[in-house]
Order: C-alpha cells, then sequence, then structure tokens
C-alpha cells in the first residue's frame, strides 16, 4: 500500500530531497577526466556530510558505497573503485540522501569534459522521458500513464527502456509502493492520489534492453556493451502539475552555508 505524505511529513521530507539534489549538483560538477570513481564517492560522502544528512545507500542491503557511480555500458548501482574517468565517458550519477527521517533520491548522467553524439542524444532523450513521465504524475492519473510517456518517448528515438529495474515510492523508507515501471505492464495499474511521492527513474539503453550483473554483484550493466543513462527525480503527486521535490534551483541558502 502506498504511503501517503501528510503536510507535516513534506515539510521534513522537503529538506532531504533539496540536500540530495544539492549533493548531485554538486557531484556533477567535480566530475573531470582523471578523477577516480572512489574519488568521486569520497567527494560525494564529505558533501552529504556537511550539509547534515547521511547517505541512504551506504549499508542498504549491504551496499558499500555512499553513492551509485556508472560509467558508460553501466545503467545503475555502479560501485566505487580505482576506475578512472576518461574523457568522452558518461557517467550517471545516483544519490539518495536521509535527513529529518525522510529520502531524497535523485540521479543525473553527465559528459566527462564531453563525449560522442550518441551519448548526448541519449543523455537528451533519457532527460527528456524523465519529464515526459513526471508531467502525467498527476492524481487521478495511474502508474501506467508514467510508464506509457516514458515509453514512447524513449523508443520513439530508437533507443530501449530497461525492465529489470523500475522507480518507486520514497518517504522514510527507500523502497515504498507503488513500483513504477518505465514501460506498461499488462496488468492492473494503481491510482495516483495527493500525498504520493514518488521516484521516477528511466533507465535507457542506446541498443537492446538486456542486462546483466557483473561479478561484484551490483553493478548493473548492457547486455550488450552499448552505452546506458539513468535520470531521476523524486516528485510529490499533485491535482495539477506535479511538484518536483529534488529540483536544484530550490536550493535555500541556509543549507549552501552549512558548507
Amino acid at each position: 500500500m502506498s504511503v501517503l505524505k501528510s503536510a507535516k511529513d513534506l515539510e521534513a521530507m522537503r529538506p532531504a530531497c533539496v540536500m540530495a539534489a544539492t549533493v548531485l549538483a554538486d557531484m556533477a560538477a567535480f566530475v573531470s577526466p582523471g578523477l577516480t570513481t572512489r574519488e568521486l564517492d569520497d567527494f560525494a560522502a564529505t558533501r552529504i556530510k556537511a550539509y547534515g544528512g547521511k547517505s541512504a545507500f551506504l549499508g542498504y542491503r549491504k551496499y558499500p558505497c555512499h553513492t551509485c557511480i556508472s560509467v558508460n555500458e553501466q545503467v545503475v548501482h555502479g560501485l566505487a573503485g580505482n576506475r578512472r574517468l576518461e574523457f568522452g565517458d558518461i557517467v550517471s550519477l545516483d544519490v539518495g540522501v536521509v535527513f529529518n527521517g525522510f529520502i531524497g533520491d535523485t540521479a543525473r548522467t553527465v559528459a566527462v569534459g564531453g563525449c560522442s553524439v550518441e551519448g548526448q542524444r541519449l543523455m537528451d532523450v533519457t532527460e527528456k522521458a524523465l519529464h515526459e513521465g513526471i508531467a502525467k504524475a498527476v492524481a487521478g492519473n495511474r502508474v501506467m500513464d508514467i510508464s506509457r510517456a516514458v515509453q514512447n518517448y524513449v523508443e520513439s528515438y530508437g533507443f530501449s527502456v530497461v525492465r529489470e529495474f523500475v522507480g518507486h515510492g520514497v518517504g522514510r523508507s527507500m523502497h515504498e509502493e507503488p513500483q513504477i515501471p518505465n514501460y506498461v505492464e499488462r496488468k492492473s495499474s494503481p491510482k495516483l492520489v495527493l500525498g504520493m511521492t514518488l521516484a521516477i527513474e528511466p533507465m535507457v539503453n542506446f541498443g537492446e534492453s538486456g542486462v546483466e550483473f557483473l561479478n561484484d554483484g551490483w553493478t548493473v550493466v548492457t547486455k550488450d556493451g552499448q552505452l546506458s543513462a539513468h535520470f531521476e527525480h523524486t516528485v510529490l503527486v499533485t491535482k495539477s502539475e506535479p511538484e518536483i521535490l529534488t529540483w536544484p534551483e530550490k536550493t535555500p541558502s541556509k543549507l549552501l552555508a552549512k558548507s
């Protein structure tokens, strides 16, 4: 059953989402050729601590890193390590922060110095697909409306949506109901109601949709070795225009002052 958020809950949750968005923006600005993914994760950890939060990922189901950093053919849940980012890579950054007892969850894919035309196109389509889905997060619609909007947009450009991993409700827990596939399932779909907070997150492959795990048990990669991109926002369902809780422009000066 979906966990609906009261006005009091949202008052506590909004800063957590702003914090996640701020850390993500900090990470994106820090990305550069030659940087190891471990150095990038350590940087994120210092930013989360500076803002007064905690990583929502570290220790979750024994996950060993503060953030998820997935490079090129890596789809999601990439582990930080000794891999050095190279000019032309694209890197997906996924941040979850706990603050005030609530979680903010957000992700984006960025180029390392620059990237191929194909890589940029994949990132642009994935980000636009996210916003196509968010536009359907309105009370009275169904989860399927979000899924259809994402899938239709992605596939209209010849790309593929990942089916093994989906979006989800988020709040006091990392994963709440409902699940939010990025494709239309042939089954009943939950209705969206006021007070739902959803992590909508298209994962889009340049080639085929198939994925597999690396031997580390966490990192998910495309089966065909082609690029993948990932964008995510935490969104509040409203009567009209959805509220993007992890929109970075909401960053308050008092939060930045803690850095």
